[in-house]
C-alpha cells in the first residue's frame, strides 16, 4: 500500500467517524487527511506530509466549524414537534381547570391540562398552552 492509499483510507476512516460522533473535528480531520493523499502523491516524505496534514485539517476546522455552527442554529429556529405546534395557540377546556386535573382540546385532540398557579379556569372557556410536560399541557386563562 502506497503512502497515498494510506491517507485515503484514514480520510475514510475519518469520515466515517464523522458520521457515528457528528462534531465536526473528524470531518476536519477527515478533509486533512485527503489533502494529504493529494499531496502524497507526488512527496512521501513525513516531513512535507504531516504538516500538510495538520494545516489543513486546523484550517479546515476553524472554517467549518461557525458555518456549521451557524447552519444548526437556524435550523433550530424552524420549531417542531409539541413546542411548535401547541406552545403559545388557544385551546379550548373541556372541563374545569386546576392545578390537579383538567382537560382542553385543541385541533381536534384531547389533553390533560393543569394550571401553573392556584387559578381556577372553568368549563368551556379559552386557555392559552403556556408549558408541555409530557402528555400534561400548562395553561393560563
Amino acid at each position: 500500500m502506497t503512502v497515498w492509499q494510506f491517507c485515503l483510507c484514514i480520510g475514510l476512516a475519518f469520515l466515517i467517524a464523522e458520521i457515528f460522533i457528528p462534531t465536526t473535528f473528524f470531518l476536519s480531520m477527515s478533509i486533512g487527511a485527503f489533502a494529504t493523499a493529494v499531496f502524497a502523491v507526488w512527496f512521501t516524505t513525513k516531513t512535507v506530509l504531516i504538516p500538510v496534514f495538520a494545516i489543513v485539517s486546523l484550517v479546515s476546522l476553524l472554517i467549518l466549524k461557525p458555518f456549521l455552527a451557524k447552519y444548526r442554529n437556524n435550523n433550530a429556529e424552524n420549531e417542531t414537534g409539541v413546542e411548535g405546534k401547541y406552545i403559545g395557540k388557544i385551546a379550548k377546556a373541556l372541563t374545569e381547570i386546576n392545578k390537579n386535573s383538567g382537560t382542553i382540546s385543541i385541533y381536534g385532540e384531547r389533553w390533560d391540562a393543569r394550571t401553573l398557579d392556584n387559578e381556577e379556569i372553568e368549563e368551556n372557556s379559552e386557555v392559552t398552552i403556556i408549558k408541555n410536560d409530557s402528555l400534561i399541557m400548562y395553561v393560563k386563562k
